[in-house]
């Protein structure tokens, strides 16, 4: 192997913007993990991995070069062996993208985990490779720590029924879900047994200490195929919460709603915006021939829907703007004895009975100082009815 030689190019004042100083000529397999710790170290929230391009670290918001020389095909083969396996060149000439998880333990007490994504491109006129590699935590953060009203927090742990976040992507949906799921862990009586369904597992839960809470994790689809089948293999474990990474398709949706009618807190997530349109979105999943029906389980079974987006703050980062509403035995009896078409209006109409709406949670925030008159027009405008 030849000897790796410092790399002083591109050393400025600003010590964020320097490349790794043990940049080699050729990267080789044992070299990767400890890239990306150096990149983890330089606080790097994504790193991007690209054929023909430097890697780029992305550091509170910006992207700065991480290597002088660009990537060449040889060295994208060695990540995507290392990060994924040797048939990771030719799942992507299936037209397929790649999503899993990826983790470093540079100790026995230390776990340092990625979320990935790698997708073909063409670049140069060849067929080629970006590799996006999202930092995660440690640990989760606490509700506390993103801000949570105390409202989401009183109504995020039913006995039973189906708790769903909401957003766009990006929107930090599935933090917020760990964020609840820690809570609940944490509590005194802890939460009993949950089983997790995630694609790919992003948050894990070791640090959380919880005698009386027992959670399990399985990656969709590499140890269940999809996410229905792990709803319906919960059924069949005995848990008291069953997380569901998302509810995208009428079969997970289903089987989701089959779950809170049997006994069970179910938490999940959808790519909509909106207490509303969720609902709608939702039900839409279903043949219209068997949509009332659908319809109707949905509401004897949802508990809080919480949709929220990320918008920056004055002082620097982002910070969660959320909408809610909080599904009581009241209001879900007043929505069963109406046809479920009128759902959407009454629901935009009543959500500051029973939560808050979007334009709210913006003003509070607009005058408390912490998002900026443009941020605060625009979810002002929103109505939460509408898709994505």
């Amino acid at each position: 192997m030849a000897a790796r030689k410092p790399v002083s190019l591109l050393k400025t004042k600003d010590n964020i913007a320097e490349t790794w100083p043990l940049e080699p000529p050729r990267f080789q397999d044992n070299l990767v993990d400890e890239f990306l710790l150096w990149c983890v170290k330089k606080n790097s929230s994504d790193i991007t991995i690209q054929t023909d391009r430097p890697v780029y670290n992305e550091i509170n918001g910006a992207l700065y070069p991480a290597l002088y020389r660009p990537t060449d095909a040889a060295d994208m083969n060695v990540f995507l062996t290392k990060l994924y396996g040797t048939d990771a060149q030719a799942r992507l000439a299936s037209g397929r993208d790649l999503d899993l998880s990826y983790e470093i333990r540079p100790d026995r007490y230390t776990r340092i985990r990625f979320r990935v994504n790698i997708t073909a491109i063409l670049s140069r006129g060849r067929d080629s490779a970006q590799i996006t590699m999202r930092v995660l935590p440690s640990e989760p953060p606490t509700m506390e720590d993103l801000s949570v009203e105390q409202d989401i927090m009183n109504a995020w742990s039913p006995r039973q029924g189906l708790v769903i976040v909401t957003g766009p992507t990006g929107s930090g949906k599935t933090t917020l879900l760990a964020a609840g799921i820690r809570m609940m862990m944490e509590r005194r009586r802890g939460c009993g047994k949950i089983v997790a369904y995630e694609a790919p597992i992003e948050y894990v839960y070791d640090a959380v200490k919880s005698p009386r809470s027992l959670i399990s994790q399985t990656e969709i689809p590499r140890h269940l195929p999809d996410f229905a089948t792990g709803v319906r293999n919960a059924l069949r474990r005995k848990p008291n919460v069953i997380l569901v990474g998302e509810a995208r398709d009428k079969e997970t949706i289903s089987a989701a709603i089959e779950a809170s009618q049997t006994g069970h807190a179910v938490y999940t997530t959808t790519h909509t915006t909106g207490v509303a349109a969720t609902i709608q979105r939702m039900v839409a999943t279903f043949e219209p021939i068997e949509r009332s029906e659908r319809a109707f389980a949905l509401m004897e079974t949802v508990r809080l829907i919480v949709t929220q987006t990320l918008v920056p703050k004055v002082s620097g980062g982002r910070t969660g703007v959320r909408e809610w509403m909080c599904f009581t035995d009241e209001v879900r009896e007043k929505f069963l004895d109406m046809d479920f078409k009128e759902w959407p209006a009454e629901i935009q109409r009543v959500i500051p009975l029973y939560g808050q709406t979007m334009a709210r949670s913006a003003e509070i925030l607009f005058e408390a100082g912490e998002i900026d008159r443009r941020s605060y027009i625009r979810l002002s405008n929103s109505t939460g009815a509408g898709g994505d």
